[in-house]
């Protein structure tokens, strides 16, 4: 399994090796450029059978404390057929290096990578994605009320636009000042920002104004076959006249046209975000669990394999 250094052998990326995956966020090349762009480098690693790529995923470095370096692969690695992750498992030390490693799995059964070595730290979170259709499709897929919520959205004299994101764009000020009021940790904005240089044209943002003023907007991140809601801001007025729902449709639609065949709504939490879990799944997006937070260390890993099934589950 050779693992190649973006920073020095992969720039530009070739698109068409991905065409068989669908590579979320951290994942995708246009995160590492922008994470290089930011100073941060990941390593990129492959495998690849009879000439198809069957195995990808990028790791990202960090040192943590007496542990020294910690090694963080998030949603990866991303396999083109299920078995390919069971064959990962069996094989990912031949070029790791021993250190210490944060899985945050995708796919991957609890059973599996306790009997791998990994110890569970944080159970696994859901995600609301978004199939990515025709308009009459995806509309016939919406939530009564949402679509009920759209319709008035488009007779309310909202006027919607669609352009780049700019380094000083009042979105990513707005998503700070909302993260600190409402206590979450976003992916900070300095990343969208460097998103948009790295990647001209993928990271883009749709604006609803009413009389002539903004009263919401939302950024996606487009990586290959899938996109990302990064980030969305909605002013009282805004809310009233729904206009979130009209932005996010709109940018589902085009997002289509455009060749996308998914779209991450991001994290559902029903217990401290009930309501912005309701508006995600009111999209007619499915849930997908992801495999949890789990950690390698050479000698917590013997004591990992004979963890009971409870608290791998």
């Amino acid at each position: 399994m050779p693992c190649i250094n973006h920073a020095e052998t992969f720039y530009p990326v070739n698109t068409h090796m991905f065409e068989a995956l669908c590579l979320p966020l951290p994942q995708s090349p246009e995160y590492a450029r922008a994470c290089e762009a930011l100073g941060l480098k990941l390593r990129a690693c492959k495998q690849e059978s009879a000439g198809q790529l069957r195995l990808w995923w990028q790791v990202q470095s960090r040192k943590l404390g007496p542990f020294g370096r910690v090694d963080l692969v998030s949603r990866g690695p991303v396999a083109r057929e299920p078995g390919d992750l069971a064959d990962w498992l069996g094989r990912w030390q031949r070029w790791h290096d021993r250190r210490p490693l944060l899985l945050n799995a995708d796919g991957m059964a609890g059973d599996d990578l306790r009997s791998a070595g990994f110890w569970p730290l944080m159970t696994p979170a859901t995600l609301a994605i978004v199939s990515l259709t025709t308009q009459a499709e995806m509309r016939k897929a919406l939530h009564q009320k949402w679509r009920n919520r759209l319709n008035k959205a488009e007779s309310s004299g909202l006027k919607v636009t669609r352009h780049a994101l700019t380094r000083a764009h009042w979105i990513l000020h707005s998503e700070l000042e909302q993260a600190q009021s409402k206590g979450y940790r976003p992916l900070p904005p300095a990343i969208s920002a460097a998103y948009a240089r790295a990647n001209p044209g993928q990271a883009v943002v749709f604006e609803a104004r009413f009389r002539g003023d903004i009263v919401g907007g939302l950024l996606v991140l487009r990586h290959g076959a899938m996109a990302t809601w990064q980030m969305g801001h909605s002013t009282d007025e805004g809310r009233k006249l729904n206009a979130m729902n009209l932005l996010l449709w709109r940018a589902m639609c085009w997002l289509a046209d455009e060749g996308h065949s998914c779209l991450d709504l991001g994290m559902i939490n029903d217990q401290d975000a009930r309501g912005m879990s309701h508006f995600k799944r009111g999209t007619g997006a499915q849930d997908h669990h992801l495999g949890g937070t789990w950690l390698h260390l050479g000698a917590l890993a013997p004591i990992a394999r004979h963890l009971p099934r409870r608290l791998v589950a």
